[in-house]
């Protein structure tokens, strides 16, 4: 009986231990630092002017518009390349020709951020900009480090 008893216990233990690794995951995932996007921390950090404000939701309501039509062409496109990949699985002149036309729209999606944060900096302070400047430097070089 006591054979039994131990593994019993021995069972108990490991899942109380599991649960215990699992919560405490959990609980570092969920409470991992997160750097707010960079309409977050101009909006939050930068004390912009009201007219300040005003141009950046003016940009924010415009750049939407043009970032939501890429992202639907961006799953146009891999839709296309799904189906060329569909059609002969191999590496086929159809699937380079759908790879290279979501690297065409993924690059015009990249050159639209560009300017539109180029945009938000352009209607910031010089005390503003630097600040600016340093968030977008450490966010594309985040994982960098």
């Amino acid at each position: 009986m006591s054979g039994l008893r131990g593994a019993i216990l021995t069972v108990l233990l490991a899942a109380l231990a599991a649960g215990l690794g699992a919560w405490g995951g959990a609980t570092y995932v969920l409470n991992a630092k997160q750097e707010p996007s960079l309409h977050e921390f101009m909006h939050e950090k930068l004390s912009l002017s009201d007219e300040q404000g005003r141009q950046l939701q003016a940009l924010e309501r415009e750049f939407s518009i043009t970032r939501s039509a890429r992202e639907a062409e961006l799953r146009m496109a891999n839709a296309e390349l799904a189906g060329a990949i569909n059609a002969k699985h191999e590496y086929s002149p159809e699937v380079r020709t759908a790879i290279e036309h979501f690297h065409d729209v993924m690059g015009e999606l990249q050159k639209e951020t560009v300017v539109h944060i180029l945009q938000m900096r352009a209607i910031l302070t010089p005390e503003q900009a630097a600040i600016f400047d340093r968030r977008v430097s450490e966010a594309l070089t985040e994982d960098a480090k």
